[in-house]
């Protein structure tokens, strides 16, 4: 008994082995099995979604020549029915969206001296080269609209409202078209425009530095020279700026006086040069030349006189700019450096009146101008600055007709007269700009533009409404 339960103990003991073996080989093949199902489903799924890629990609395809096929064919239709239409009836499709903007402008004057009596002796003011009124006055408001016309041609028109001696008055300041598509860097304007001549000439007076323009742009500019006229420049492919031009204008208005019908009374031409050094500094040099056949320029002297020269007046004009902003970022700190200088040789005759009374002048001067200026933004939106001005004359007068005057008398109280003195100015101004839409300004002038000290403060306010473009250097 004994014997065959050990024979049977044994026998189990040998076969347990082979049993769990073969019960591990149907586990091992069960999960190969599985994986195997997997790897079939799976690559069943990836190939599904190829196939799904490629049906997409070639509807897309097809979608696309056939987008391209409709658009042709709608183009085309589009040209015949424009080629069927009027002239007329093309332009009323035009969509007509220019830029709008709005520059408010006035100031509270205040002057120790007779405003009444401003004068620059040895020079022949403008009808807008004199004081501001005293007390509040609405200063040159500008309305700009500015569109591009087509591929061609850019246009702009700037509307002026301002108060003046005689009341408020409306004047067109600009009205001109700029070519868009000449070649080799070449651009025309054509219309009415400030004149490119010096460095401040083009900017409007919301854009100057100070509520008034420097003495030598009221003697020899009349404040501010624009006129009609056609300007052609040409910028050259250098790594430096580098820009040439020159204009043939009306001649109509101070410094040139009652126009002709002849474009070229007045003619200059300009050259301006400018490049950085390093990120944080820049520059602009400029040689400009303005020659004018005056015709009865005329001019309203303090008093009952006045004076109109008719003659050649050829005015040589060099400026400079310096601009500093740590590594080219306006925000927080910036300097500014600009300075001009003038020189004008005028030859011809100066017809004087005085109480209906009219004496003839022959009239040779030599006159000198310049400004030099600073400004600093010390912070954002904080600005302070400084400005020198001062002209020079050297006028040989003679009295060639009396008209029934006093000679004497005559070369005493023409304009032309420098009477010894020398105009000068120190300015001071700070200003406040909020955001890039508004500043206000305070500003101190110790002006010395007669023979007398005048005592000027301004303050002045400047608001900005709509799109307005950036202004140039």
């Amino acid at each position: 008994m004994m014997s065959r339960l050990s024979r049977l103990t044994m026998c189990v003991v040998l076969l347990l082995p082979l049993t769990v073996t073969a019960t591990e080989n149907k586990d091992l093949q069960l999960i190969q099995q599985q994986i195997q199902a997997l790897r079939n489903e799976y690559e069943g799924r990836i190939q599904a979604l190829e196939d799904r890629l490629q049906k997409a990609e070639a509807d897309a395809a097809q979608a696309q020549q056939q987008a391209a096929a409709a658009e042709a064919a709608t183009n085309e239709a589009a040209v015949t029915q424009m080629a069927a239409v009027s002239p007329a009836t093309q332009e009323k499709a035009n969509t007509f969206n220019p830029a709008v903007s709005a520059v408010l402008q006035g100031s509270l004057n205040s002057y120790s001296k007779n405003p009444d009596d401003y004068a620059l002796p040895g020079f022949q003011l403008g009808d807008e080269a004199g004081l501001s009124a005293e007390g509040p006055t609405l200063d040159e408001t500008e309305l700009t609209l500015s569109a591009n016309v087509d591929q061609l041609f850019y246009g702009q028109t700037t509307l002026s409202f301002s108060d003046t001696a005689a009341g408020s008055e409306v004047s067109v300041e600009e009205a001109f078209f700029d070519t868009l598509a000449m070649p080799g860097g070449s651009s025309l304007r054509v219309g009415r425009f400030f004149s490119n001549i010096g460095y401040l000439n083009s900017f409007h007076s919301h854009a100057w530095d100070f509520h008034d323009a420097p003495l030598a742009y009221r003697a020899f500019l009349g404040g501010q020279y624009g006129d009609t006229g056609v300007r052609l420049a040409w910028v050259a492919p250098t790594d430096l700026f580098w820009k040439i031009g020159g204009e043939a204008l009306r001649g109509d208005g101070f410094p040139g006086g009652d126009a002709t019908h002849t474009l070229g009374n007045s003619q200059s031409l300009f050259t301006k040069l400018g490049g950085d050094v390093g990120a944080s500094n820049s520059w602009q040099l400029g040689l400009s030349q303005l020659w004018v056949d005056a015709v009865d320029r005329g001019t309203d002297n303090p008093g009952d006189t006045s004076d109109s020269f008719s003659g050649d007046s050829n005015l040589t004009i060099l400026d400079f700019v310096w601009k500093w902003a740590p590594n080219g970022n306006t925000v927080n700190r910036n300097f500014k450096f600009q300075t001009e200088l003038f020189y004008r040789n005028e030859d011809g005759k100066d017809n004087f009146t005085q109480a209906g009374d009219t004496a003839v002048l022959d009239y040779d001067g030599n006159q000198e101008g310049m400004y030099a200026q600073a400004i600093y933004q010390f912070m954002p939106q904080w600005r302070i600055g400084t400005r020198y001005d001062r002209l020079m004359t050297n006028n040989d007068l003679t009295v060639v007709d009396n008209g029934g005057l006093n000679p004497d008398t005559v070369l005493q109280d023409t304009a032309l007269n420098d009477h010894n003195h020398d105009p000068w100015r120190w300015s001071l101004m700070a200003d406040w700009s909020p955001s890039e839409f508004s500043r206000l300004r305070l500003q101190y002038n110790r002006d010395r533009s007669r023979p007398v000290t005048d005592n000027q403060w301004t303050l002045q306010y400047i608001m900005s409404l709509g799109a307005h473009g950036a202004h140039q250097f």
